[in-house]
């Protein structure tokens, strides 16, 4: 899979219901939302285990790099650094939403 661009998840729709066209109704076409999200949250929580992995292979003296333990040490730090910064962008925005008056 390929890396995703906001136009592959937000510019492609295709408006059906029940194999025909129906008004004001659209229905994306390639990955949704959550199913991006949730690759991105399997792909932080791979690079953790990964991270841990090397680290525990470095503590116990098998042959592993202290550079790359560092790298995959980094990698994780960043991308959940990343991962918390959405959610609290999402929360930010949620919560925003429920101030506005209708």
């Amino acid at each position: 899979m390929g890396p995703i661009g906001p136009l592959d998840i937000l510019g492609q729709s295709v408006q059906t219901l029940n194999g025909q066209p129906a008004p004001g109704r659209t229905v994306p076409v390639g990955p949704t939302f959550d199913d991006t999200l949730r690759h991105f949250i399997e792909s932080v929580n791979e690079l953790q285990v990964e991270s841990g992995d090397k680290s525990a292979r470095f503590i116990k003296g098998e042959a592993v790099d202290l550079h790359d333990v560092m790298i995959a040490a980094e990698k994780a730090k960043t991308s959940f650094q990343l991962l918390m910064e959405l959610r609290n962008k999402a929360l930010d925005l949620y919560r925003e939403a429920m101030r506005i008056q209708v």
